[in-house]
């Protein structure tokens, strides 16, 4: 990319439910660092779609927007080079909502397999709020009332960027070719297993390593990691392929030499998990420390948070307000 690309918009952001993991690192904000210095990043704090999974916990929300600006920013996101806004603050957001909901069928919605995965996970069966079956509406909307060109998102998400590209081609042709379709950037690595070796690494699951964990913490939660379940004892061969700990290594690791000496040993039934699990704490903790530092910084100046958040969100209202305009003009919803 070059510097012409500032002038497009790119828009991702995340759901301030808890802190933020290794997971959200890998799948989308090393992405977001760089991208950061080649377009107008807008980055979202999703309240709106955290209440359509829970609606019924918002105790405490407060305190999670605050953490998951501390995240963002000791990670290397620069409220200086991009926007960081409440979803709640631009009620644009929401009006488009409706428009686009005009565009979009429920069993186009149902087929989303993201979708169908919430509500499996939460065992709702039939008895699901209409909050959550029209959130990737929410989502598509969120990306279009800024007429965004790019959005940052891990394999999981793609279907979300696409519903959004059909939901700006059908506007175009029914109304005023106005709208841009975002283009998808995917991350080289998407998702990030669980420490238990069951899918992704979730909060719900409590198989996170968190951006905030203390040294301890990262060597409690290294310590027990699953490994190759069939190896009994140091002897006996292991499983590299598929091996969380390995996979760790791989994205956490940068002594190649190091990690191609375990991976040898470790088939050949030469090395224990002890050992590999050593080397996978320290790289990891090298890894979070200059993300400590820097949230201990943060959190001797936290006062200007809500600066950030202020001036972030009247910033991205201006711009969703005179988009949402012409695309209201578009469909004659400009009576005066």
């Amino acid at each position: 990319m070059n510097d012409k690309n500032k002038s497009k918009i790119l828009v991702t952001g995340d759901r301030p439910t808890g802190s933020l993991h290794l997971g959200h690192y890998v799948g989308t904000l090393e992405n977001r660092i760089k991208l950061q210095d080649s377009y107008d990043c807008f980055f979202l704090i999703a309240d709106l779609h955290m209440l359509t999974t829970h609606h019924d916990k918002v105790d405490g929300l407060n305190e999670n927007i605050i953490e998951l600006v501390i995240d963002w920013l000791s990670v290397g996101l620069d409220p200086s080079k991009s926007c960081f806004y409440l979803q709640s603050k631009i009620p644009e957001i929401s009006e488009l909502t409706v428009l686009m909901s005009m565009l979009c069928s429920v069993p186009r919605i149902q087929r989303i397999p993201t979708l169908k995965e919430k509500i499996a996970s939460m065992n709702l069966s039939d008895n699901y709020s209409l909050g959550l079956l029209s959130y990737p509406v929410l989502m598509s909307s969120d990306i279009l009332v800024f007429n965004a060109s790019a959005v940052p998102v891990g394999e999981d998400q793609l279907s979300h960027v696409e519903l959004t590209r059909e939901l700006a081609r059908r506007f175009n042709s029914s109304y005023k070719d106005i709208l841009i379709e975002p283009e998808p950037l995917v991350s080289k690595v998407s998702r990030l297993v669980g420490t238990d070796g069951q899918g992704k690494m979730s909060k719900s699951l409590n198989n996170s390593i968190y951006l905030s964990d203390s040294e301890d913490e990262v060597k409690k939660k290294v310590m027990k990691m699953y490994t190759d379940p069939n190896r009994t004892s140091a002897d006996v061969p292991g499983k590299v392929e598929g091996n969380p700990v390995f996979i760790y290594h791989d994205i956490f690791n940068s002594d190649k030499e190091e990690l191609d000496d375990f991976k040898d040993r470790y088939s050949k039934g030469k090395i224990g998990d002890v050992e590999v699990k050593k080397s996978l704490i320290r790289n990891v903790n090298n890894f979070l420390d200059p993300i400590r530092q820097k949230r201990r910084e943060i959190l001797r100046n936290k006062g200007e948070i809500l600066d950030i958040i202020i001036e972030g969100s009247k910033r991205a209202r201006e711009v969703a307000r005179d988009n949402l305009e012409l695309i209201k003009d578009a469909m004659s919803l400009n009576f005066r």
